[in-house]
């Protein structure tokens, strides 16, 4: 009976080995959903609606006599969204090391100082560098990166959909700060539109309470010495598996080739429809252009819903389509941002051309951000989602920093944003072409997937059989 016992404990010892299956459900589960939803809003609604800041940061440069404004104002932007991005590599690698939920908790922290400093330094635009463009970056990204690799803990069979729910958070806080943003400008100035930043921010603190993982980290199981001391580190600190998925060095490549010119009309929008312009009126014209961003808010919400809820289909979860539905954003992204410079073609419906080339920015915008999550765990698998997402968003920083800027310059030396728009919707037609190698490379099923989609057929096919006498 003893030795019975002992042929049994490998057996057992493996079943309790095994990663536990993310709950799909349960308070805890909505609690993190909740949570990276604001997590999302609350730094992309600031970043998104940085062009509204934009335009009354350039007029403050200008009225000092400050050369070169527009490329001077748009570096604080990029270099928000750029150390936001950059950073993610170093996040996954610190998150698998100390955990999410501390890792989010520090980036709280940085981005409410950040912002604080900057309501107190408004005026100079050195320390904004520093404050909103880095100290803020740091934090968001420490905050970002676990809000994503969070929910791959707790969801699974409707993925898509979680993650479009999530990131419709920066939607729906896009659509509300390009009001609220405009209205506390003209009315209250910069300072209180900083300090009310900060309030928000210290939001994200609460928010890293929650994020408790349940799977296993990415940490890779012990190998024999190779000999190298650097190799050892680098097994150590990266997941390299991930370095070794063909279809995941195209996929990283090919989304920061398309991002050059991504967060242009984030950051120029507003003073580009302004040049148009949209009205008369100095005060409607800002008003109207200020509307722009909060189309592509609303539309990229809905987007981010839409085909969230398309990903988690059988047809396109399972045979890697979810990459064809990012090319086929990034196409539309590209030739939206270059259509918006002919606009002004449509005489009295110059106001209406550009709602409807942003708004139908805003919808593909939203199916690209919302497949990020789903494809990093479709091709790296949960262990390596984390760092996946993270490399990712770093190599995508640095298109990010240097698009605006760039577009800043063409503004300020040629006088119009004709040449950067242009520019800037080329970008992604080049990484939609890209991608198609991925296809290539077949994809590799992920064990803990089909064993969870091999029990729910079991489940099925029980009920489709009679009752047992």
């Amino acid at each position: 009976m003893e030795e019975k016992s002992n042929m049994l404990k490998p057996d057992e010892k493996k079943e309790t080995e095994k990663d536990p299956v993310p709950p799909d459900g349960g308070i805890m589960a909505w609690m993190v959903m909740l949570s990276s939803f604001l997590c999302n809003g609350i730094i992309f609604g600031i970043i998104n609606t940085f062009g509204i800041l934009f335009v009354k940061l350039r007029g403050d440069l200008e009225a000092a006599n400050v050369e070169d404004a527009a490329f001077k104002c748009s570096i604080v932007g990029s270099l928000t969204i750029g150390s936001t991005f950059f950073l993610s590599f170093l996040v996954g690698m610190i998150a698998d090391k100390i955990g999410l939920r501390l890792t989010a908790f520090i980036g709280g922290v940085l981005a409410t100082v950040g912002m604080a400093i900057s309501s107190f330094f408004y005026n100079r635009i050195e320390v904004l560098y520093f404050s909103y463009g880095l100290l803020f970056g740091t934090g968001s990204s420490l905050a970002y990166t676990p809000s994503l690799t969070i929910l791959g803990h707790y969801f699974r069979r409707h993925m898509g959909l979680v993650n479009g729910v999530v990131t419709a958070g920066s939607s729906i806080f896009t659509i509300g700060l390009s009001f609220v943003n405009q209205y506390v400008l003209e009315k209250h100035g910069l300072q209180a539109c900083l300090l009310m930043f900060t309030g928000l921010t210290s939001i994200l603190v609460l928010c890293s309470f929650t994020f408790v993982p349940v799977l296993a980290s990415g940490q890779q199981p012990s190998k024999q010495r190779s000999g190298s001391k650097v190799r050892e580190l680098a097994e150590k600190l990266i997941y390299l598996d991930n370095w070794r998925n063909k279809r995941y060095v195209i996929w990283a490549l090919a989304i920061p080739s398309a991002l050059f010119g991504y967060f242009v009309p984030y950051v120029h929008l507003v003073q580009f429809a302004k040049n148009v312009p949209l009205d008369e009126d100095d005060f409607v014209n800002g008003e109207k252009a200020s509307s722009l961003v909060a189309c592509i808010g609303i539309t990229s919400g809905l987007g981010r819903l839409i085909f969230g809820k398309l990903a988690d289909y059988d047809k396109i979860k399972r045979n890697g389509n979810r990459i064809i539905l990012q090319q086929v954003a990034f196409v539309s992204i590209g030739l939206c941002t270059m259509l918006l410079t002919a606009a002004k073609f449509f005489g009295d419906f110059t106001y209406q051309a550009l709602m409807f080339f942003c708004c139908l920015m805003g919808l593909f915008d939203g199916c690209f951000i919302t497949m990020l999550g789903p494809i990093a765990f479709d091709i790296c698998g949960p262990a390596g989602a984390g760092q996946g997402i993270g490399f990712l968003l770093a190599m995508c920083s640095i298109p990010l920093t240097v698009g605006p800027p760039i577009a800043g310059w063409i503004y300020d030396n040629v006088g119009n944003y004709f040449g950067a728009f242009i520019g800037a919707g080329i970008p992604p037609l080049l990484g939609a072409a890209l991608m198609c190698f991925v296809r290539r490379f077949p994809q590799q099923p992920d064990p803990s997937t089909a064993e969870e989609d091999e029990k729910h057929d079991d489940e099925k096919t029980k009920t489709l059989l009679p009752a047992e006498a």
